[in-house]
């Protein structure tokens, strides 16, 4: 069952998407002072998955809907919830292995796995713009892997292996929070988004070196939870993007529009300047992402009608 969305429901997603900028872009910001606090990024991660507990009930039982357990619905949700937990465990290590500043904007290039996979699988167009904003980003990413002797080159290309692995990780989930939205409510997906999360604090656990020491106190864990529950609401936020908007839209506006903006302020509260091929990374990365932001779908003209969940 398909319906035709309302002009305020096609406004939905970019209300949505914009409160996930907002909220990514400041947890963005601030994401590595836990480590810097002398807690571990691996127990960060645990906290994060704790703080996706509260939006995941509150935002089900404010909707009243039915928790889907069908088989196609259990998929598609871990599938989601894997990819977007496994991708975050990996960013946890990325920040304290390299830059924040270079980390952040590849990442922000993962709506181009997006791109790629909506266009194949969805049938998703972009316009002339869309295509350039492809090309400029394609050519920003050796950019980055270019490390002269900078702040970057002191962890080696470790940083930006990993940075590589998380943008393929949430690149892919996006497609897979698009599709999920046709068999199963957004307060679902998120739900086992949380569950995908929890899954994995044992392993997060596990590897904590306890052989150093560990700040327990107000700014450890109680840091690490103010800054992640930004992270976990975002995450909400941005299932109801997908939901009412478009794969090739949603993903370059909320994963590349906060990291970017978390970049610049990296840049400014670390006054670090990184060199000349970086900045030029940068800007390409910053232009790849405006472009396919404002035309992403300019082929498509045609507003896709939202399919509600299905019946389980």
């Amino acid at each position: 069952m398909t319906a035709t969305p309302t002009p305020a429901g096609r406004q939905l997603w970019l209300i949505n998407a914009l409160i996930t900028v907002v909220l990514w872009g400041v947890w963005g910001a601030f994401s590595d002072q836990s480590p810097k606090h002398g807690f571990p990024d691996t127990l960060v991660y645990c906290v994060w998955a704790l703080t996706m507990i509260p939006p995941a009930f509150i935002a089900l039982r404010a909707s009243g809907t039915k928790l889907e357990t069908s088989p196609r619905a259990i998929a598609y949700g871990m599938a989601v919830g894997l990819l977007g937990a496994g991708g975050q465990m990996v960013l946890f290590y990325a920040v304290t292995r390299g830059p924040a500043y270079l980390i952040f904007p590849i990442i922000s290039l993962s709506p181009l796995v997006t791109i790629v996979m909506s266009f194949a699988l969805l049938g998703e167009r972009t316009g002339k713009l869309g295509i350039l904003g492809i090309l400029l980003a394609l050519i920003a990413l050796p950019i980055f892997n270019y490390s002269p002797a900078d702040g970057a080159s002191a962890s080696g290309s470790t940083w930006f292996v990993l940075a590589l692995i998380v943008m393929l990780c949430w690149g892919v989930q996006a497609y897979f929070m698009k599709s999920a939205n046709n068999y199963m409510s957004a307060e679902g997906i998120f739900f086992y988004m949380m569950l995908a999360g929890l899954l994995l604090v044992p392993v997060a656990w596990l590897l904590t070196d306890r052989s150093q020491p560990i700040n327990w106190g107000w700014s450890g864990p109680a840091l690490a939870a103010g800054i992640q529950v930004l992270n976990a609401i975002g995450a909400l936020t941005l299932v109801f993007a997908f939901r009412y908007g478009k794969a090739i839209i949603v993903a370059p506006l909320s994963n590349a529009g906060a990291p970017l903006a978390t970049a610049i302020i990296s840049l400014i509260a670390l006054g670090v300047m990184p060199g000349t091929l970086k900045i030029i990374g940068l800007v390409l990365a910053l232009a790849a992402s405006v472009m396919l932001a404002i035309e992403p779908d300019a082929a498509d003209e045609t507003l896709e009608p939202v399919a509600e969940p299905a019946t389980v």
